[in-house]
């Protein structure tokens, strides 16, 4: 069977299931592993990464920018 058709029949068999589920417990235990599974990369990130990232936003709000153009131009040696 062809992987792709393998995760398609797989889904919806939970689907199926999830649909008739009564049991709180369980939906919970569910909710809890797709929290867990769709960590924020912001999270995952070191504080000196934010803080970079941070100081770029306050940059660009502040219309301190180069084009891509002038870049190209500073660091055409590297390309």
């Amino acid at each position: 069977m062809d992987i792709d058709l393998k995760i398609q029949n797989t889904k919806l068999e939970l689907i199926q299931w999830l649909s008739t589920l009564e049991d709180a417990t369980i939906l919970e235990k569910i909710m809890d592993l797709r929290k867990r599974e769709n960590k924020d990369w912001w999270n995952s990130i070191s504080e000196l990464e934010k803080e970079s990232i941070e100081e770029g936003l306050k940059d660009a709000v502040a219309g301190k920018l180069n084009s891509h153009s002038n870049a190209r131009k500073l660091y055409e040696k590297w390309l």
